[in-house]
């Protein structure tokens, strides 16, 4: 129990006194606190003072969460106080909107605008992603730019948008305007891929929110080369490349960010060997590999496996000093908070373009365990052998939002499975929104698969969104 010193406000007879460590005011003689309303508003304010000039004035609870899970530990974060405007919104409107587990808030279509689906689907996926709903909703981005020109600015009146209570479908036209003022090539009324509309998003969220950039001590961070604004902190991973010499074994390393995993699909004219441990109904990370089905596990093992880079792709060994065959494989060293899977669906090459429409079974939950550049299992020779670690959920994900492609390479359209609530799905087809079972996301073909970390499911849902 920490102890608290008090210091003397008045000559000894009246004994009263201040308690240094929370600001209150203690009285000798009834041995308790009394409440002063002028004190405590002064307390209040040399503690935000305080905060702030040690960097730490924290009022927004997803930044504590993240600090809680890198350091074990919380900061310290200021009350949040209404200010006069949202005072008389208050008392302008009394009822208050509770979150149930049948709740809709947060649902909204989005009108198309013209061959907008692909930007509708992705806007669904980030608006029902917890983490970045929880940092928009908080009001935490500090904008730099001029407001009608940031996409952070526009995100966040989005989000208010969608979790306003309104049921009239949204019309994303300043959205779009922004997407085309930033996105050049995602610019005109023509069909776009959304995967390249996500890693677009993102890169323009990125950049934008550098103003929003701290450290782990809760200060700017200066570094250009290290980001840590919310972006980064949720979707962004770490790839490591090992190449490996096969005459010295010698190993270089390299580890590069990701925001997403592209996957091959068996079908394309990449060669895929296959993975699965045969078509006996074994299930792997949940998946059924009835009838020689492909699993995103298999996709996964797949994208694993080390790789034999052959003779007309030798590499400078530093251990042999000349050019030399290699091997090289792709695992996680660093996971994201949200995994995006990308199936790569369509095909583009010298001789054909199509779509691929080969059926990929994913799982609700997923282990990552396996993947990881720490994992000991073998992928040699396709050999696997997968051990479950219950006690460890640091890797594991629960799957949150899927985007689905109908129709063909040329003619297309894109709508987008959203986790309202655990075990609550709901379809979004541009300004349509229809409840859907788990047995309908799960039987959907799957282009973009949206998973977030398990561990982080309860504190998310904790912070008052459901």
């Amino acid at each position: 129990m920490v102890q608290s010193l008090f210091l003397p406000l008045f000559p000894s007879f009246l004994f009263p006194a201040i308690d240094l460590l929370y600001g209150g005011i203690y009285c000798f003689v009834c041995q308790d606190y009394i409440y002063d309303k002028d004190m405590e508003q002064i307390a209040k304010e040399e503690q935000r003072k305080a905060w702030k000039l040690q960097g730490r004035a924290f009022c927004f609870l997803t930044e504590n969460l993240i600090q809680l899970l890198k350091q074990g530990i919380g900061e310290k974060y200021t009350t949040w106080e209404p200010t006069k405007r949202e005072l008389e919104l208050l008392r302008h409107n009394p009822k208050r909107r509770k979150i149930t587990t049948n709740c809709t808030i947060g649902l909204r279509g989005l009108i198309n605008l013209g061959n907008t689906c692909f930007m509708n689907c992705i806007v669904q996926a980030l608006t029902h992603t917890p983490l970045l709903r929880d940092f928009f909703l908080s009001d935490r981005h500090k904008c730099e730019m001029q407001s009608n020109s940031c996409l952070v600015c526009e995100m966040s009146q989005l989000f208010q948008e969608f979790y306003s209570g309104h049921r009239s479908p949204h019309i994303p036209f300043r959205l779009l305007h922004l997407v085309w003022t930033h996105a050049r090539h995602l610019a005109g009324y023509e069909q776009q891929d959304a995967h390249e509309f996500l890693i677009a998003a993102l890169d323009v969220l990125h950049r934008h929110c550098k103003g929003d950039t701290i450290n782990d001590n809760g200060k700017k961070a200066n570094n250009p080369n290290h980001c840590n604004c919310i972006i980064d902190q949720i979707f962004t991973g770490g790839l490591q490349s090992d190449v490996t010499c096969q005459v010295c074994h010698g190993v270089s390393t390299t580890i590069d960010p990701f925001w997403d995993i592209s996957l091959d699909l068996p079908g394309s004219s990449t060669p895929f060997w296959p993975l699965s441990p045969g078509g006996d109904g074994s299930t792997v990370n949940g998946e059924s590999h009835l009838s020689g089905s492909t699993t995103l596990t298999d996709c996964l093992r797949r994208f694993t496996r080390p790789e034999h880079l052959g003779s007309s792709a030798k590499i400078k060994c530093g251990g042999c000093h000349s050019y030399q065959e290699s091997t090289k494989q792709l695992t996680m060293k660093k996971l994201p908070i949200v995994a995006c899977f990308h199936l790569k669906r369509f095909e583009h090459s010298a001789k054909l373009r199509r779509k691929i429409t080969t059926y990929v079974s994913f799982p609700l939950e997923l282990d990552m365990t396996p993947f990881m550049a720490s994992s000991k299992e073998s992928r040699m020779n396709g050999q696997y052998q997968q051990t479950v670690d219950v006690l460890n959920n640091d890797n594991k994900y629960s799957l949150f939002a899927v985007v689905n492609h109908q129709g063909t390479l040329e003619s297309g359209h894109y709508t987008s499975f959203i986790r309202q609530h655990k075990d609550q799905w709901f379809k979004c087809d541009d300004a349509i929104i229809t409840k859907a079972s788990i047995k309908d996301v799960l039987d959907s073909e799957g282009y973009l698969l949206f998973y977030h970390k398990q561990f982080l499911e309860y504190e998310a849902k904790g912070l008052g969104t459901g």
